[in-house]
């Protein structure tokens, strides 16, 4: 039978990987390699990286291939993201049974964790046949935020909310918390919130040798974050950031 791997590897650091996820890669027959294009090289050359450093079995193979592209101008964001799932999950099976077949062991290296605003659960379950699914939990972006900014994330006893950055854009400041996580946010959603008593604790490329931390009041460092994500997104092409928002009491 075909069993599928999917291995949070952390956000761009390979000291974040577990023994357990070495151990994961290493029993793979196959690993598969996903590129997105020419701008997001860097998370395939994180991959092929990793692979490098700890794959030590020398039968398991590694291939890669082009993901499928997300029409970012549908009207109907939830159509357009069902449709794009549907036409990954088709080029996850034509690349198993290309390469492996229908028997054996075949792993993915999922960035941060596989249950965090990662969709490879919900892809994964469109594979027909199903396979039996295994899931390598990995350091999440959340974590490695907190860390980068030696930050505890919620306050004595309180909750805290993971939210997009489209639903704070559209929304505001979600009911009942005064600590909010954001994350895929395509631009700076927290533009749109008033600012006053507000502090961020904003990252980009965590773990990376690139990466980029700032905090501090929002008033005060809300534009410098701009800037900074501005000149970095032209840099390398492309950005991967998230931050959190507290509202502090006077």
């Amino acid at each position: 039978m075909l069993t599928l791997s999917l291995i949070g590897i952390g956000c761009g650091d390979p000291a974040h990987l577990t023994r357990k996820a070495v151990d994961a890669i290493n029993a793979a027959d196959l690993i598969l390699i996903p590129r997105k294009g020419e701008e997001k090289s860097d998370l395939a050359d994180l991959r092929r990286r990793i692979c490098a450093d700890v794959l030590t079995n020398a039968a398991t193979r590694v291939a890669e291939f082009d993901l499928p592209v997300r029409d970012s101008a549908r009207a109907n964001y939830r159509a357009g993201v069902d449709d794009w799932h549907d036409a990954i999950a088709a080029r996850w099976s034509s690349e198993i049974t290309r390469n492996l077949g229908e028997d054996g062991r075949v792993a993915l290296l999922i960035w941060g964790d596989p249950s965090l605003y990662d969709s490879s659960l919900r892809i994964a379950r469109r594979l027909d046949p199903q396979p039996e699914i295994e899931v390598i939990p990995g350091v999440t972006a959340i974590q490695a935020l907190c860390a980068a900014h030696a930050l505890p994330l919620n306050e004595i006893g309180e909750p805290f909310l993971v939210t997009t950055g489209r639903r704070l854009r559209e929304g505001g400041w979600p009911d009942g918390v005064d600590t909010v996580v954001v994350m895929l946010d395509g631009g700076t959603a927290f533009e749109a919130l008033d600012p006053a008593g507000v502090h961020i604790w904003w990252g980009a490329y965590l773990g990376m040798p690139d990466e980029i931390i700032c905090s501090g009041s929002l008033a005060d460092v809300g534009a410098s974050i701009i800037a900074a994500r501005r000149a970095a997104r032209e840099r390398h092409g492309w950005i991967m950031d998230s931050y959190i928002l507290k509202r502090i009491s006077a």
